[in-house]
């Protein structure tokens, strides 16, 4: 099969990511004696600096990461939940029915950092200074700018004219577009990173001691000052069309800290899938296996529109679980066993028909009586993203109109960042940063990033799984994968894409266990994503029957799957997903990244 580049084979380690100098920085980190944990810090910090557009240092993350002296797999939870004082009363008063996707009422406590330095602590080998040197030098002599880069600041260059001046300062140089090809340098945040490192060094000599200390300093000093500050003072216009403050406080910053769990697994045909909780999106991945385990899959043309309309319509039955079962455990009683259960993927197989389903079905684990959001049975046509604030998927940056995504207002969709790593001694992290991007909200001065806007994802609804409530996480979308083959780790993998994330991974993972592509091979074929379900992002629309795809279909499959009743919309030839993945295999290690958007690399020796 045709590849745009060869999978990547070595025996020392392997890093692939959506963007070429955090897989470079990141085995630069393995090449100076680091494990995979160091690695996945130092590449995740220059992520931040490299796709400002896709994430950033006041985003959020969960990741899966596999600590080979141990034997032990681990989720770190770098999902922040809300402030004390977002609740729905609050957000009901300002007249809303929604949380904007945009400005700073979006804004939850910021994750990732604290996740990344959880992990340094506990698992890295590398001193501070050591994994944030590449970001700090990437944010004071510039970046490379990408095409996408400019194509974000010119949807909301108006909005930080007119509105978001701080924003203007950075990314509209000169009161100009960044030109594509040049350098852009943010040395506000080169500066904010340099002096968290030096007054974290000046905390003690101990490595740990001193990772212990930037949590402290980014959770209750001059950071959470600087956040805390910016959120009393300022109102920020915002994706509803009125200006509003924060409600994210220095307290809920120092209140809170990164955690580890348990992942849920799942058995696949004598694989074990492993995803985040329920409070993330992951679970209707393992639902899908779920149903899918008792569906001859390999017998499937991968390319064929049988393999198409069943893994599309499973996928429909798993996100309408979603939107009715998902939620954080720590607040509601989420049926997971039941979920996963064969007796209840043996009720959701028998659904799935000779034609697409336009309908929204969420089932009854357990005997439960299914509950949506009142705004999805009385929008379910809404068409999402028209007017969105969230994570659209590759494709909507290139279907055949080229849609920007812009409100009136100026806002415009952000997207997410991906990495997998593997060391020589089998360590192995998979990780999705997100939020917190250049057109979330404005940037804050004195530190040089933004806030992040996640809390869109809450329903303004009481009663709810994933009705919003201070203290709780939103059911994110960030949802990274990590595969054991008996019982030993295998393979980390994962994408950006918003809601589209865990229908790419499975579409991969299908195509690479039963059908034999190698990485390389399942990332670069066609794949497709259906927009039938609710969005998880502002202004929360859905696209009941819609299934797009990419141009290199054939026309025959095309023709047969609207036949079947699928709303087939095609988008450009390299225009769905953004994978990548690593793997452990006969004594090998093994990389891919996607070609798509012409960013993602994977390297290795």
């Amino acid at each position: 099969m045709f590849t745009t580049r060869p999978e990547i084979l070595g025996t020392f380690g392997v890093v692939a990511s959506t963007h070429w100098l955090a897989s470079a920085a990141g085995m630069g980190a393995l090449e100076r004696g680091g494990n995979a944990f160091d690695a996945a810090v130092t590449a995740g910090l220059v992520l931040q600096v490299a796709e400002p557009h896709l994430n950033g240092p006041a985003g959020d993350m969960p990741l899966i990461m596999h600590a080979a002296q141990t034997g032990e797999t681990r989720v770190i939870c770098g999902q922040g939940p809300a402030p004390a004082a977002a609740t729905i009363a609050h957000y009901r008063d300002l007249g809303l029915e929604l949380i904007p996707g945009t400005g700073l009422l979006a804004t939850c406590i910021p994750g990732v950092f604290d996740a990344w330095m959880l992990m340094l602590r506990d698992h890295g080998t590398m001193r501070l200074e050591e994994v944030f040197e590449p970001a700090i030098g990437y944010a004071e002599t510039g970046i490379p700018v990408v095409p996408r880069i400019v194509e974000t600041i010119e949807t909301v260059a108006e909005l930080f004219r007119t509105e978001w001046p701080t924003s203007a300062a950075q990314w509209l140089p000169r009161g100009e577009l960044p030109k594509a090809g040049t350098l852009l340098a943010n040395r506000t945040l080169a500066a904010t990173w340099r002096r968290l490192v030096e007054d974290a060094r000046a905390a003690g000599s101990d490595r740990a001691e001193q990772v212990e200390a930037a949590r402290r300093i980014w959770a209750e000093g001059f950071i959470a000052e600087a956040i805390d500050r910016f959120c009393r003072t300022q109102e920020v216009m915002d994706a509803s069309g009125e200006r509003h403050r924060g409600v994210l406080t220095g307290a809920d910053m120092a209140g809170w800290r990164a955690s580890y769990e348990d992942p849920l697994i799942h058995d696949y045909h004598g694989y074990g899938v492993c995803k985040c909780g329920p409070w993330n999106q992951g679970p209707v991945l393992l639902q899908s296996l779920a149903v899918l385990e008792g569906i001859d899959v390999k017998a499937m043309d991968p390319l064929g529109p049988d393999f198409v309309h069943t893994v599309v319509e499973c996928m429909k039955l798993s996100y309408a679980d979603r939107e009715a079962w998902y939620g954080d455990p720590a607040f509601v009683d989420v049926p997971v066993q039941d979920l996963l259960s064969p007796a209840y993927a043996a009720e959701r197989r028998a659904l799935i028909g000779a034609r697409a389903s336009l309908e929204l079905r969420p089932g009854s684990p357990g005997g439960r009586k299914p509950r949506l959001a009142r705004f999805v049975v009385e929008n379910r046509s809404v068409t999402p993203m028209a007017a969105g604030a969230g994570e659209p998927t590759v494709a909507r940056y290139g279907s055949i109109d080229d849609d920007p995504h812009t409100r009136p207002d100026g806002s415009t969709a952000g997207d997410t960042c991906h990495l997998d790593i593997i060391d020589r001694w089998g360590n192995m992290v998979s990780a999705t940063p997100s939020g917190g991007w250049l057109q979330s909200s404005p940037l804050i001065p004195e530190l040089g990033f933004a806030l992040g806007s996640r809390a869109q994802m809450f329903w303004l609804e009481d009663g709810l799984p994933a009705s919003l409530a201070p203290g709780k996480r939103p059911r994110t979308t960030l949802t990274p994968s990590f595969v054991l083959r008996d019982g030993e780790a295998w393979m980390p993998f994962g994408t950006p894409g918003g809601d589209q994330q865990d229908q790419w991974q499975l579409i991969m993972l299908l195509r690479h266990l039963h059908h034999g592509l190698n990485l390389q091979e399942v990332i670069d074929i066609p794949s497709f994503h259906t927009e039938h379900f609710p969005s998880s992002f502002y202004p929360r629309g859905s696209r009941p029957g819609v299934l797009v795809m990419e141009g290199r279909w054939g026309a025959d499959v095309v023709t047969e799957l609207r036949r079947r009743g699928h709303e087939v919309e095609i988008g450009l030839d390299w225009s769905e997903g953004r994978l990548s993945a690593a793997k452990k295999e006969d004594g090998l290690l093994k990389a891919a990244a996607n070609p798509r958007g012409m960013q993602g690399y994977a390297v290795g020796r």
